[in-house]
């Protein structure tokens, strides 16, 4: 039997429970009305609350941190919702971490799932089997030549992993170059190309890893009014001309310097995603991408887009992030989206530098299993007839073109950045000082939006960088909602900071 929860009115209620603990005065919007959804959620019937936060503490490492004061205990998920244990929805901008791009649950992927786990599971890569070739083939004709190879894995560190082993046998080099704020894996070799405080554990690891300045004309040291491909621009000023780039120049000198000084005169390569993930969905000058790639070939080194998150239409105007910068890598990492939840990742490369890894054996277990082939063959399926690519630009540029209002309106909200649905929304105490927002007001607001129903992801180097990137199914209704949402959560920052000063 089927359970109707009541849920549909849930963010404007929630908030005037909530607002009643409060000495001032509401200011929670009446059209912040969750959009409907006709899908019903399951009755939940696991263990209470109480007993899964047991487990947790006594069974579930330490390491795995959770979000909210009070962690969410998720039962349910459809499309672009999610469902807790006592049935109240949540519209989630943040797909698992960038991961379910589909839509959670979606009704191809899941049938096809379904059909496959009655007929074949696993083999291992030492048989051939109908899948992983249908794939591979459907795969790498949505990347330009000469991309054309693949190797199937289990997840973007691995991914990642792999590429820098590609890279070294392929260029007898060994130096790899990342930026600073980069997240690239949390395994013992891409932990060195991971660049952000909060991921590093004093142990020895990357040997060979070299960073280089990131250029955030943001938050960096030279940044201005044109400088990034985004329908929002940040709000420093510049005098650049039509063309001309100044921060760009400088960030590229200091790209120099770091192959002047830090490395070889010969190195493996260069690895960077299109638009930085964990760290707040970081953008570049238009240009760099491009005329770095031009400087690591000059010195040997083959170029590597980690496109673990920004793959797969999330750009909107592209598939890849990579073609955004007017590039093409010699190796692209994928994973996240590929599978819409399920794991899997993939290393595309050429024929020629595939060839180097098969010197030796290199094998993987599970990596191109029947089961994910699949899933990753529904994936694609879904996003061409869904029309997902297109609905992230559409969607995505509204939603970036309605925060940049609240950006205006508010002195905290220092930046809104970013392409389709991959946007960031750096917070400050001040947007002439740009210093984060101290962490006790973010995580206020920050929980708001929950108790009102929108999921909302975090990061940057002070955590002080609202991530958004849903699911790419996402609606201008719902858009308008999350909007909705985040302006009443502000406003509620600026009546707390008010009561305290009087």
């Amino acid at each position: 039997m089927k359970i109707i929860f009541v849920t549909e009115i849930q963010g404007f209620e929630i908030s005037k429970i909530a607002f009643r603990q409060q000495k001032w005065k509401s200011s929670v919007s009446p059209q912040a009305k969750m959009p409907p959804c006709d899908f019903v959620p399951e009755q939940y019937k696991s263990y209470p609350y109480e007993h899964m936060q047991k487990i947790r503490e006594q069974n579930v490492s330490p390491s795995l941190r959770l979000y909210y004061k009070k962690p969410l205990l998720l039962h349910q998920g459809y499309m672009q919702w999610l469902f807790d244990y006592e049935g109240k929805r949540y519209l989630d901008l943040f797909a698992g971490i960038v991961t379910v791009a589909v839509g959670h649950c979606h009704p191809k992927v899941t049938m096809a799932t379904q059909k496959q786990l009655t007929r074949l599971w696993h083999t291992t890569n030492i048989y051939m089997h109908p899948s992983i070739h249908e794939y591979a083939e459907k795969l790498t004709s949505l990347l330009p030549d000469p991309l054309k190879v693949v190797y199937l894995t289990n997840s973007g560190s691995e991914a990642n992993d792999l590429a820098i082993l590609m890279a070294r046998l392929h260029t007898h080099n060994f130096d790899i170059i990342s930026l600073r704020g980069a997240y690239h894996g949390g395994s013992s070799c891409t932990l060195g190309l991971t660049s952000i405080g909060l991921y590093k554990h004093g142990v020895a690891n990357g040997f060979g890893c070299s960073t280089t300045m990131l250029p955030d004309v943001f938050r960096g040291p030279w940044g201005g009014s044109h400088c990034r491909d985004s329908p929002v621009q940040t709000v420093r000023k510049c005098s650049c001309s039509e063309g001309v780039c100044q921060a760009n120049v400088q960030y590229i000198e200091q790209f120099k310097d770091t192959l002047n000084t830090s490395v070889p005169k010969t190195i493996a390569g260069f690895i960077a995603e299109p638009i930085q993930g964990v760290n707040g969905a970081v953008q570049y000058p238009r240009s760099f991408l491009k005329e770095a790639y031009q400087l690591v070939r000059e010195r040997g080194g083959v170029c590597i887009s980690d496109e673990v998150q920004t793959g797969f239409g999330r750009m909107g105007s592209h598939f890849w992030g990579f073609q955004t910068h007017d590039v093409v890598p010699d190796i692209v990492t994928l994973a996240k989206g590929i599978g819409n939840g399920f794991p899997m990742g993939a290393v595309v490369t050429t024929k020629e530098i595939a060839s180097a890894l098969a010197q030796n054996l290199h094998f993987n277990t599970f990596g191109g299993s029947p089961l994910a082939c699949v899933v990753g063959a529904a994936v694609l399926d879904a996003i061409e007839e869904d029309g997902l690519q297109k609905n992230s630009e559409d969607v995505g540029t509204y939603m970036l073109l309605e925060l940049a209002k609240l950006r205006d309106k508010f002195e905290i909200v220092g930046d809104v950045r970013g392409k389709g649905l991959m946007i960031g929304v750096e917070m400050v105490t001040d947007k002439e000082s740009r210093q984060p927002l101290p962490a006790e007001e973010i995580n206020q607001i920050w929980e708001d939006c929950k108790d009102m129903g929108v999921l909302i992801g975090r990061g940057g180097l002070y955590s002080q960088t609202l991530r958004i990137k849903p699911p790419m199914c996402i609606t201008k209704k719902d858009v308008d909602f999350a909007v909705e949402v985040f302006h009443t959560a502000l406003q509620r920052h600026v009546e707390r900071t008010t009561a305290k000063q009087t």
